[in-house]
């Protein structure tokens, strides 16, 4: 799974930017599993996976479905908190 944007981008910059507040990383399933376990701290998990995709695959428990995974409002479908945590995931059936 990715830490990412809300916008889809080049998954190599993405991943080589290690500063400041873009900052993206790799979560494991049992991290995201044991963040998500943990009350005293909010996350949020989106899933950009197409609508056959989510069918054929399934969705993780909780998440958000996004309309889109590059095309959605940014103000309506995510969370105001500017610090919140938030997970994005997709699958990469190419």
């Amino acid at each position: 799974m990715l830490v990412a944007q809300a916008f889809a981008g080049d998954i190599g910059a993405v991943l080589a930017n290690k500063e400041g507040p873009d900052h993206f990383g790799l979560i494991h399933v049992a991290d995201l599993a044991h963040l998500m376990s943990d009350t005293s701290h909010k996350v949020w998990v989106y899933d950009a996976n197409l609508p056959k995709t989510r069918e054929a695959y399934g969705v993780i428990p909780g998440a958000q479905l996004l309309p889109s995974s590059d095309h959605y409002d940014v103000h309506a479908d995510l969370p105001l908190d500017k610090n919140a945590k938030l997970i994005f995931y997709c699958a990469n059936t190419h």
